[in-house]
């Protein structure tokens, strides 16, 4: 049985896609999985072992480009016995249409009825996380979903770990504190920089070093944080924001002792990669999209006009963020990873 996944845009939504795939191995251990997505995601697909293909998907957010999307499904004809779309748009639903693929499987969205022909209407009490609403296009209308729920675990390979750490002339002999301070969301997403410079500076006095990760949109406020550190402690840090590409990012992010992240894809990703996680939260809510894995600690506020999920704040103030003090994250980060001893050699996670 081949199976086609349609997959989402956002980088953390791709990795609780895993949850999806995991599923429809249990189910169907013989099947074989390919994902049509944008080339962004092929670091991340290529580590997950569900996946048998990372399928190039060129068009960007938003674009239609019919004749481009009938293109690729008329290539795609004869190949799969299902297709699986996480998107709700209709735009997503074109390729599998043109392909002819016989099962087309997806929720009810954008007005697709004649281009799925396996269309289910989504119960948002009963799959209130979003990665209930990908597994359950595993199962057929109604089934039970399997408990407990996987959870995204990426693979990292050793070699391309130690190729990274030597590309960037990192060294793995103090424990390391990754900070992820992006959001590709908007502003209502972002810790402030001084409050990610403080838990910084805690715990490079307590001997940790600190990267820090994102886009290159994330760069300035990496030089913000260092900028806010005693002098002294700058030769302990690297801003890796922009400077990395999505596969060096998760061979690097996987050496961290611990992460502290805003509601991110980095998030997610480092929670697939097993990492102790602090996950910080303002205008969205972990009811939702939480980081599945098990060393996790949650931190925010909870204020009343909270979560609004809205891109930047309605009033202006940011409390949600602003008023949520670094001692709260470094007791977090306590209780999760404490102070490790030095490692010199890189762990397989």
């Amino acid at each position: 049985m081949n199976i086609l996944i349609i997959g989402p845009s956002w980088v953390g939504d791709m990795v609780m896609a895993q949850t999806l795939f995991v599923c429809l191995k249990q189910r169907h251990p013989d099947c074989e999985i390919d994902v049509l997505a944008p080339d962004w995601s092929r670091p991340i697909l290529e580590r997950m072992p569900e996946v048998r293909r990372a399928l190039s998907f060129p068009f960007g957010h938003g674009v239609l480009d019919l004749a481009g999307r009938r293109r690729i499904g008329k290539s795609l004809a004869g190949q799969y016995d299902q297709a699986i779309l996480l998107p709700n748009s209709l735009k997503s639903a074109l390729v599998p249409f043109f392909a002819g693929i016989p099962r087309r499987t997806g929720w009810r969205g954008e007005m697709r009825y004649v281009l799925l022909n396996d269309i289910r209407r989504l119960d948002k009490a009963r799959y209130p996380l979003m990665i209930e609403r990908f597994m359950a296009l595993a199962f057929e209308p109604g089934a039970e979903l399997p408990q407990p729920y996987p959870r995204p675990a990426l693979r990292i390979e050793p070699q391309s770990r130690a190729a990274a750490l030597q590309k960037f002339g990192l060294r793995l002999g103090r424990p390391l504190l990754a900070l992820c301070p992006g959001a590709e969301f908007g502003e209502a997403k972002r810790w402030p920089a001084e409050h990610y410079a403080a838990v910084a500076e805690a715990k490079l006095r307590a001997g940790w070093q600190v990267w820090l990760f994102g886009s290159k949109n994330d760069h300035p406020v990496g030089e913000a944080i260092r900028a806010a550190l005693a002098p002294e402690l700058r030769e302990a840090t690297a801003n890796l924001a922009g400077e990395t590409s999505l596969a060096e990012a998760l061979d690097l992010l996987s050496c961290a002792d611990a992460v502290v992240s805003n509601d991110s894809g980095l998030m997610h990703v480092a929670a697939a990669l097993g990492r102790p996680l602090v996950a910080v939260y303002g205008s969205t809510s972990p009811q939702f999209t939480p980081p599945l894995a098990e060393q996790v600690e949650i931190v925010r506020l909870g204020l009343d006009c909270s979560p609004c999920f809205e891109r930047t704040c309605r009033f202006g103030h940011y409390n949600c963020l602003r008023e949520l003090a670094p001692q709260g994250v470094l007791d977090a980060l306590q209780r999760l990873a404490g102070d490790p001893l030095p490692d010199p050699q890189p762990q397989e996670h």
